[in-house]
């Protein structure tokens, strides 16, 4: 759930034309904002009718007390307080049941879209906001037919076998051998130290994670086309497919009481990531791009609200200096609202250019 119920509501503070405006945006639906409400007020007059009840019980246990205090017979109360307490939990369970459909159906609805986020249901509207070259303002990537693509050179260092990985793996399988083991862990270990010295903490999670604590960080659209479910001990669990889903449940359930003094918190994830999809079809299908298999490393954040965009400034900053300090050049992409997850407000994608026809990698977002 992207927006505390709250939001939904006017009288609780709440301004449900802001979530309907943001929804409009996405290109979503904006009849799921006034079905929240409808089912926000059936909750809240099945939790008031239950309390009335309540209130009854309270009554007829002081006519019991009563009674017994002056040695009378109070069966006729006891029996009334057995059917009224019955009752209370049919209302308790029926409203537990109305909260819990009303808090999925909230849970369709996305974050609240940003203002700077370009308005369009169609990517080919995404807006390059900037580029960088290390060669300086001017200078651009040159297109070349006469260069090798990253597999052709892969392949002539033996640094991977996408052969019999296929052969292993299945589709999009692939070996790293000699060379390509190095550079991969090159690559992680300068991305781990680069976020370590501006003050992360480094972190790798568990590969897998509950249906439960999934659920509350993935869409669940992801659940099986994204996915890949581990099955047994009676317990469904998931591959994550990027650090940032059993990150953001490290802290599940915790209270931070001072944050002033507590945030923010600042992580570089580590971890092997698993999906399912493979691209678009036709697109980057060869060489290691688009792959089932993959180690990422993730900045993840956590500060106070009124705080939030200086961080998502932050680490855009850190992403764009990494990319500076490998002589990558590349352009930062501000994504449309129509193709934002539900849990983003905005989104930036950092797309390296390289010189191979037809092909921009957004090896980087935040």
């Amino acid at each position: 759930m992207t927006l505390d119920i709250t939001s939904f509501i006017v009288e609780r503070g709440g301004d449900p034309e802001v979530i309907k405006e943001s929804q409009r945006k996405r290109g979503d639906s904006v009849e799921l904002v006034d079905e929240v409400i409808a089912m926000y007020k059936r909750w809240v007059e099945a939790q008031f009718e239950a309390n009335q009840v309540k209130k009854q019980i309270n009554a007829v246990q002081k006519e019991i007390t009563a009674k017994r205090k002056a040695k009378e017979p109070a069966d006729e109360f006891v029996a009334e307080k057995t059917k009224l307490e019955a009752q209370v939990a049919e209302m308790e369970k029926a409203a537990a049941e109305e909260e819990r459909i009303m808090r999925a159906k909230a849970g369709t609805i996305g974050n609240l879209v940003n203002k700077e986020v370009p308005v369009s249901q169609t990517e080919d509207d995404n807006k390059v906001l900037r580029t960088w070259h290390p060669d300086g303002p001017n200078a651009q990537v040159e297109k070349k037919t006469d260069i090798l693509a990253h597999h052709e050179v892969m392949i002539r260092l033996g640094a991977f076998d996408t052969e019999r990985g296929s052969k292993v793996a299945g589709h999009r399988g692939f070996f790293l051998t000699d060379d390509g083991v190095d550079l991969n862990q090159a690559l992680i270990n300068y991305g781990l130290d680069f976020l370590r010295k501006r003050e992360y903490k480094k972190i790798q999670p568990p590969f897998f994670m509950r249906k439960d604590a999934m659920a509350k960080t993935a869409q669940l659209d992801q659940f099986d086309e994204e996915l890949y479910k581990v099955s047994g001990d009676g317990e469904d669990k998931y591959l994550i497919a990027t650090s940032e889903q059993p990150i953001s449940a490290f802290h599940s359930e915790e209270l931070f009481d001072q944050p002033e003094k507590q945030l923010p918190l600042k992580y570089a994830g580590y971890s092997t990531c698993f999906r399912k999809e493979a691209g678009a079809a036709g697109r980057d299908t060869w060489g290691i791009f688009r792959v089932h298999q993959f180690e990422k490393i993730e900045q993840f954040c956590i500060t106070q609200p009124e705080h939030s965009w200086d961080m998502f400034n932050h680490m855009v900053e850190n992403a764009e200096a990494f990319y500076q300090s490998l002589k990558i050049p590349y352009q930062v992409v501000a994504i449309v609202s129509g193709a934002l997850n539900l849990a983003a407000s905005q989104k930036y994608d950092l797309e390296a250019l390289v010189p191979v026809p037809g092909c921009i990698q957004g090896t980087g977002f935040v």
